[in-house]
């Protein structure tokens, strides 16, 4: 599966995105979708996912309650809503998918995914 995020930008704290990630080639095969960001000089962590049948989500702590994970299935589109955005949401934001149908426990895992897209910057300023 080939995946292209985009909706990244410069926002003002406080303002909200809306990042999408198209998927394209074997899309029948999905079987969840990640969301990982990783800032300048930290690791990599992860921010929300979702399963493709029935819209069970997970969300990392550092987004709770501010995020809002979506798919349309028809469009083989996933979507990660950001509202209330920080400076320290400042990152390069990766989309991920799993052709396996794992539990939400353990969508956190950055093992569980097979393709990853190019990623998306989001720059929240002060």
């Amino acid at each position: 599966v080939q995946l292209q995020a985009s909706g990244g930008g410069l926002v003002q704290a406080g303002g909200s995105l809306r990042l999408s990630c198209a998927a394209s080639g074997s899309t029948f095969s999905i079987g969840a979708m990640g969301w990982f960001r990783q800032a300048p000089g930290k690791e990599r962590e992860f921010v929300a996912a979702i399963r493709w049948s029935d819209s069970g989500s997970r969300y990392g702590d550092s987004v709770k309650g501010r995020a809002a994970s979506s798919r349309d299935r028809v469009k083989s589109t996933g979507y990660l809503q950001l509202n209330s955005l920080r400076p320290e949401d400042t990152a390069v934001y990766y989309c991920a998918v799993t052709k396996s149908r794992p539990i939400t426990g353990i969508l956190p895992r950055e093992s569980v995914y097979d393709d990853w897209g190019q990623g998306t910057q989001v720059t929240v300023s002060s």
